[in-house]
């Protein structure tokens, strides 16, 4: 009899002194997930703060933040959004009705209508991770400025990188518990 199998708990880690905003992760992520044209499931953030000459430029690359405490999971009516292995936030599409319940709770914008009537968004590329795989996005930056892992593998590179940097989540008043972060 072995130790307990211990539940994974996926996250992402962006390095915004690294990125240099070239939306490789975006293509890449197109590409992968067959994302219609005009659609996106990560996107680019440019934001520049200050007054100059006194200016600082953070590049970020945003997607779903796959939270623990999903409001997302608890506005659909139909469980069609719920979590999955990892605690990947997923929308089953043959169970969603497109209501957008889900996208009005969301504090990240992550989700948006596909022209075939469900609800999409970023899934940690989970179907690549079940195989072994880093998620697209990850496998193709040129700055190896995405960082994917098991937050509860304490050994996990993700695990290491969160405890020897300093790193934010977007909009913690949302009490949402995001597995995105952004060291700076």
């Amino acid at each position: 009899m072995g130790a307990p199998k211990r539940e994974k708990r996926y996250a992402m880690a962006m390095d915004t002194k690294k990125c240099v905003a070239c939306s490789a992760c975006v293509l890449a992520c197109k590409a992968e997930n067959q994302v219609p044209e005009g659609f996106c499931r990560d996107w680019i953030v440019e934001e520049v703060r200050g007054a100059y000459p006194n200016l600082k430029a953070e590049n970020r690359s945003e997607r779903c933040n796959h939270c623990s405490d999903a409001p997302c999971v608890d506005a659909c009516p139909t469980g069609a959004s719920h979590y999955a292995e990892g605690g990947v936030v997923l929308v089953t599409h043959d169970k969603c009705t497109g209501c957008k319940a889900c996208v009005a709770s969301c504090p990240y914008d992550a989700r948006y209508v596909h022209p075939e009537g469900y609800v999409d968004k970023c899934t940690f590329c989970l179907h690549r991770v079940k195989e072994g795989k880093l998620p697209a996005c990850v496998t193709v930056c040129p700055t190896s400025s995405l960082t994917f892992g098991d937050l509860n593998d304490p050994e996990s590179e993700i695990s290491k990188l969160l405890a020897s940097r300093d790193h934010k989540v977007l909009h913690p008043e949302a009490g949402t518990n995001p597995n995105v972060f952004f060291l700076s």
